[in-house]
């Protein structure tokens, strides 16, 4: 809101009526004019109005109500700055719709010079000089208004931030399976031209009406009556229970909690809010995606191996079942507004071929190892379980040409429900504990492969310090929702992908067409070194000992080779921190 406080009125002491002395003789002088003049006829008055004029601001004059007649113009003008002049300079009295309050403005003001120079020139016609001979009567001049447009805009824009806000449609959202409701505002803003032309028009204060400035508003599409509608038809009654699919013979339930994640209402053409389902966003659900996928079967890909330096197949692949996003929105939407039982409904299934089979292997261009990569690490049995279980996710992975692939969407989050255990991770530049320890290795590993294989990465990011185990500046680490390992397969045919694991080593193989002859790495000296440090790690069995390590920078060369000679070049630049010793209140195992 505007600023309340009041504008004072300044106080007027100018006598109303000419009784003072000075305005006694000019009375009786005026009278003897017109007695001496009445034989002479019209010219002879006219010429007795003007001399009895000769005051520079005629009697009778207001302006806005301050009587300026009979002074001269540096009288008058001191007087009307002095009653009018500082009428926008304090914080003036305005209404905007039905609020009332006070804005300051600059930029307006009053010409008290301009407004003094029209009321001595007004009425120099000679009717109105002769009239003047006959009446006392006072005479109501306009002030004259000094505007700076740009800068009373700007003031008047800056004073409206208080004032105006925007509309707000009407709204239903859904959150922890509850349907809230937020109802709408209409929105309303200052006039600014509007109210520099109102403000320009009044002098403001002295008792009056506050200013009335113009105020545009702006109706939401969807206002409190749809908004309640829509609780009361769909939205309560969607968040009133869980709803049941039936899939594969089994019965899988969706709680409100994982629905309304899922959930809009938006308005339509008609501006009514009506229901929208993200049924890819509830098919990855993994409240959803697990059950759904023990009540269907996916595709599997045929199994490739090397035979002779020839790839052939394995195991054949196999056709699966499985539900799409828009079979999902058109089972699960219906169900939203029903009771009971009724809450229960089927959801259809669609059958799904493998990328891969034993007919199309040759025609996608799958024949000859691209590259292999393999990285052996200390055993240690969460190293082989959770480098096992990334293995076994990845292993028979098909990347079609100009597909993107990513380590994170195929091996999924590191959880114990999808067969991960409590490992070593890198978090804040040092070894803890965590789930998914060691599935590092598997994404180097895995780095390795796709460099060598010549295909161009997407997204990848190495370890914050050196590993000895692993390349220099030729590694990579992955982590649940904040970084991925992603190439896309521009080598113009399909990418078979073959992960294999054992208790002490991980092995990458790409098979597909080779895109050059030969890939090699060319790594350069170790730059900008800097010694580690010696700290305390945090207390507890999560602190992880750790040796230090020099921090460096590192740059490496991907040459690509066709018939013996470099056909192209890229690097990779890779910065290490100082891997600092930590030492643990106790020691824990590694």
């Amino acid at each position: 809101m505007l600023r309340s406080s009041l504008v004072g009125e300044p106080a007027d002491t100018t006598p109303t009526a000419d009784t003072t002395s000075a305005g006694r003789r000019r009375i009786g002088h005026r009278a003897a004019l017109v007695a001496g003049a009445a034989g002479v006829g019209f010219g002879g008055l006219y010429l007795v109005g003007l001399l009895a004029a000769s005051e520079d601001v005629p009697a009778g004059t207001r302006v806005s109500g301050v009587d300026i007649g009979g002074l001269s113009r540096s009288q008058a003008r001191e007087k009307l700055d002095s009653a009018l002049g500082g009428a926008w300079s304090e914080a003036v009295k305005v209404r905007l719709g039905d609020s009332e309050g006070t804005a300051h403005v600059s930029g307006i003001s009053l010409d008290s010079e301009e407004t003094v120079a029209r009321a001595a020139q007004a009425g120099s016609d000679p009717f109105t000089v002769i009239g003047r001979l006959f009446t006392s009567g006072n005479r109501e001049v306009e002030p004259v208004i000094r505007v700076e447009a740009e800068k009373a805009r700007a003031s008047l824009a800056e004073e409206a931030k208080t004032y105006d806000r925007k509309a707000r449609e009407g709204a239903v959202t859904f959150h922890a399976g509850k349907a809230v409701p937020t109802q709408s505002v209409t929105g309303r803003s200052l006039d600014v031209d509007g109210a520099v032309e109102a403000l320009a028009s009044a002098v403001p204060g002295q008792g009056k009406e506050p200013v009335r400035l113009p105020v545009r508003t702006t109706e939401p599409r969807v206002g409190a009556a749809e908004v309640n509608r829509a609780m009361e038809e769909f939205a309560t009654p969607a968040m009133s229970a869980p709803v049941t699919l039936t899939a594969g013979g089994r019965e899988i339930e969706i709680s409100p909690a994982t629905l309304g994640k899922h959930l809009t209402m938006k308005p339509d053409g008609e501006k009514r809010l009506t229901p929208a389902l993200d049924g890819k966003g509830l098919l990855a659900d993994p409240a959803l995606a697990s059950p759904l996928a023990q009540a269907t079967d996916e595709a599997v890909n045929a199994k490739l191996r090397l035979e002779g330096g020839r790839v052939v197949v394995a195991s054949d692949g196999k056709a699966g079942q499985e539900v799409t996003a828009k079979a999902l929105q058109k089972a699960v939407l219906p169900l939203l507004t029903e009771t009971g039982a009724a809450r229960t409904g089927a959801v259809d299934t669609e059958t799904v071929e493998p990328k891969l089979t034993r007919d199309n292997v040759s025609r996608l261009g799958i024949k000859e190892q691209m590259s292999t990569f393999t990285v052996n690490f200390e055993p240690a049995p969460y190293r082989v379980t959770n480098i096992g279980r990334a293995a076994e996710l990845i292993n028979g992975s098909v990347v079609l040409p100009d597909e993107t692939w990513s380590f994170n969407r195929t091996v999924g989050e590191r959880t114990e429900a999808n067969g991960f255990v409590e490992g070593i991770i890198i978090n804040n530049d040092q070894f803890e504990k965590a789930a998914g320890g060691g599935v590092s290795a598997v994404a180097t590993t895995t780095f390795n492969a796709l460099f060598f294989a010549g295909v161009k990465p997407v997204e990848y990011g190495a370890h914050s310090f050196y590993i000895e185990r692993y390349p220099e500046g030729r590694e990579a680490t992955v982590a649940w929702g904040s970084l991925d390992l992603k190439f896309r397969n521009d080598s113009g045919n399909a990418v078979y992908i073959d992960a294999r694991a054992t208790d002490s080593s991980i092995t990458v193989t790409f098979l597909g067409t080779k895109k050059y002859d030969a890939v090699e790495a060319v790594k350069g000296p170790r730059t900008n070194v800097k010694e580690p440090a010696t700290r305390e790690g945090a207390s507890g069995e999560k602190c992880v000992p750790q040796t230090p390590l020099e921090g460096f920078d590192v740059a490496v060369d991907r040459v690509f080779k066709d018939g013996g000679k470099e056909v192209e070049r890229e690097t990779f630049k890779t910065r290490y921190v100082p891997r600092d010793e930590v030492t643990c209140d106790e020691a824990t195992d590694g």
